[in-house]
């Protein structure tokens, strides 16, 4: 897997924290840096660790469906991007600003990392540097976690659903892309 691939799984998987955050901190209005800083890492640590667990799971029985593991990487991530694009159409506004706290903020973050754990046992099927890969998902997770909390009093929650699009969209791309190099015989971009 090349680095443009991993870079949108990052950014794909990334979006829910970034509304996650950008929500948390717009409950929070007086939140400070350090607030932000918390809560990126937060949303960071738990991105980058999820994948590791799902990779470990998915390792188990990789080997007995090695011939089907294109369309089990491409079944994941297509339906968690498209559960994400469909999330993103159909939110009524049930999703209120929690203002952050530990337990909100472990919460937050548990639940919006959840998908990469799906995405970890798509990895296992992969030829995917499983400790470099999440640490990367989590450091661009905390990066835009870290923006979204800032920008949160700024924009709201407006564009939280664009954000949940677009990262399911660049999920199912990835899946089509795994399946399309396996028919094709093709490796990286």
């Amino acid at each position: 897997m090349g680095i443009i691939e991993l870079t949108l799984i990052a950014v794909g998987l990334s979006a829910d924290a970034f509304a996650a955050a950008a929500c948390a901190a717009l409950a929070d209005r007086g939140s400070g840096m350090k607030n932000s800083l918390v809560m990126a890492a937060y949303f960071g640590v738990f991105q980058a660790l999820m994948p590791v667990i799902g990779y470990l799971a998915g390792s188990q029985f990789a080997d007995s469906i090695a011939q089907y593991d294109h369309w089990v990487a491409f079944c994941l991530l297509a339906f968690i991007g498209g559960k994400m694009v469909y999330d993103s159409f159909n939110e009524k506004g049930e999703d209120k600003p929690v203002p952050p706290n530990f337990r909100n903020t472990l919460t937050l973050a548990f639940a919006t990392s959840v998908d990469a754990l799906a995405v970890g046992v798509s990895f296992s099927f992969l030829d995917v540097d499983i400790l470099a890969s999440s640490a990367f998902i989590g450091a661009v997770t905390f990066s835009l976690s870290l923006l979204g909390a800032r920008a949160g009093k700024f924009f709201g929650m407006k564009h939280k659903a664009k954000a949940t699009a677009i990262g399911g969209l660049m999920l199912v791309a990835i899946g089509v892309k795994i399946v399309l190099e396996h028919m094709l015989g093709s490796t990286g971009i």
